[in-house]
């Protein structure tokens, strides 16, 4: 593996997910956590899910703009919406899968599912996850 382009470090304190604090090194973000009502918890605060979702669009959605960049392709306007969904096993444990749904303005439904496709070969949460955890990308122009 080659030398890293950047570390990100966050520390979780307190019961983690259940009632705890998430904070980066920077101070940047510092959250409270908690279970969500879904899966019995209190709610009221963010949890793991939700901060990979949004860490994963947003990584997603700058993907997609550097391949349509690099192939020439003038986008008007998009977004990108992350669902990550938590599953029970048979075991007792949990697993993950995921939705990247990218709303794009100014190219034409194929061009927009081979941005999207670009875009997830490219996103190191996509390469992260590919082959681990089950996840649909599609696209979706307005």
């Amino acid at each position: 593996m080659t030398k890293p382009l950047y570390v990100g470090i966050a520390t979780s304190t307190g019961d983690g997910r259940a009632g705890g604090r998430a904070r980066t090194d920077d101070g940047l973000l510092e959250l409270s956590l908690a279970i969500p009502k879904e899966m019995g918890g209190p709610g009221g605060a963010t949890n793991p899910e939700q901060l990979f979702a949004a860490g994963w669009a947003s990584c997603f959605h700058s993907a997609l703009k550097a391949v349509a960049a690099q192939r020439k392709v003038s986008i008007t306007d998009s977004a990108v919406v992350a669902e990550v969904q938590v599953h029970s096993t048979p075991e007792g444990g949990f697993s993950l899968s995921a939705a990247l749904h990218a709303e794009l303005s100014g190219v034409d439904q194929g061009t927009a599912d081979q941005l999207v496709e670009g875009a997830h070969a490219i996103c190191p949460y996509s390469n992260a996850t590919r082959g681990n955890i089950p996840v649909t990308v599609d696209a979706t122009v307005g």
